[in-house]
């Protein structure tokens, strides 16, 4: 998260868009849980912090910020993708805020971005019933933007308009 929050810094003095991506398997499935419960409260404060300074980096960026998001996009990885601008999503793409099955919650601002972008209903299902959503359900309540075999092809296109 460090690297992440140094990169898109250096990168919004560019004030170039940007796509933020994973891999075939990832856009990202957020923080390890174990690490997380086992963090005293002065240092999950500061996990808390870095990752809203992250978000909201993400989020104020000078330039489009789209998400390519091939497969699991989960927990603070979700976050990560409700920062940015808009989100591409592969047909075999699932989102989700498991944390909640074993009582975490991110603290990053998904649990505000999430029902902007979805609504109350769909947001709940996710943060507090650990819903897991897959891609065409995610496009139906507005959580991607689109659905592409290959979502960093449309996201970099989606940025140059």
């Amino acid at each position: 998260m460090v690297r992440l929050t140094e990169a898109v810094d250096r990168l919004a003095r560019e004030e170039q868009p940007l796509v933020i991506a994973g891999n075939d398997r990832f856009f990202s499935v957020g923080a390890e849980l174990g690490e997380i419960a086992a963090l005293d409260g002065p240092a999950a404060y500061e996990f808390s912090k870095m990752g809203q300074s992250l978000m909201r980096l993400v989020e104020e960026f000078p330039a489009p910020v789209g998400a390519a998001i091939s497969r699991y996009c989960m927990g603070g990885g979700l976050d990560l993708a409700l920062a940015c601008h808009y989100r591409i999503g592969s047909p075999r793409a699932v989102f989700g805020h498991r944390g909640a099955a074993l009582g975490l919650i991110t603290g990053w601002g998904g649990t505000q971005r999430l029902p902007r972008l979805v609504g109350k209903t769909h947001a709940l299902e996710m943060l507090l019933a650990a819903e897991k959503v897959n891609a065409p359900r995610a496009l139906q309540i507005g959580l991607v933007d689109a659905l592409a075999e290959d979502p960093v092809a449309p996201a970099v296109w989606q940025i140059r308009q």
